[in-house]
């Protein structure tokens, strides 16, 4: 345990399999090279419970799979949760094979439910939902040496799932209270086919 997280390389290990398995929802997020999941490598994945409990996952170069961390994030009884999920799915599939579901993702509730705010990243919903400010410094960074990376990046990984179960509820209870939370489900039902698609790069199917 480091600075209220824990670092594990390659994969979970066997006791933090079993403690994130007890949890009904489980916050992931991931660090990459870049943008692109075909050129862009993954470097790391967080995961939080809804204890606070953070793991942060090393990736090594090279690495194609994580047969733990695939167990927990294909589990049908728990539910992950995302900032911007179509990314993050998207690179745990191409780089790791892991198909995580059931998927809910904060970027998507934001959108559909803060209609009156034009701002929809994660620094800005856990300073309107948290009153916390998040610090961005690191987000830009070189995530490709993952066994050496500086206490500063690690804390950043770690900082962006520590919230997304406090925003989860938030969100959840503003989009039952406005009759959206049908169509918020739908919209996550409907991920696994755009990541399908941004892996094939297709681009502008749904577009006129």
């Amino acid at each position: 345990m480091a600075d209220g997280f824990e670092i594990c390389d390659r994969d979970l290990t066997p006791e933090l399999l079993a403690r994130y398995q007890q949890a009904s929802a489980i916050a992931c997020d991931t660090e990459t090279m870049g943008l692109l999941p075909q050129r862009d490598r993954l470097c790391l994945v967080q995961l939080g419970d809804p204890d606070g409990h953070v793991a942060v996952v090393r990736v090594e170069l090279g690495q194609t799979d994580a047969p733990l961390l695939k167990t927990l994030l294909e589990a049908p009884d728990s539910l992950k949760l995302f900032h911007f999920a179509r990314f993050d799915l998207a690179t745990l599939k191409h780089n790791l094979g892991i198909a995580v579901a059931p998927v809910f993702c904060t970027k998507i509730a934001s959108k559909l439910i803060r209609t009156y705010s034009p701002r929809h990243g994660l620094k800005e919903l856990v300073r309107e939902l948290e009153g916390i400010e998040l610090d961005k410094t690191a987000q830009s960074s070189d995530w490709g040496n993952a066994m050496q990376l500086s206490e500063e990046q690690l804390r950043y990984a770690a900082n962006d799932v520590r919230y997304l179960h406090s925003i989860h509820h938030t969100l959840t209870a503003m989009l039952k209270r406005e009759g959206r939370l049908g169509l918020a489900q739908d919209c996550f039902s409907c991920l696994p086919t755009f990541v399908a698609l941004d892996l094939l790069q297709y681009a502008g199917v749904f577009e006129h």
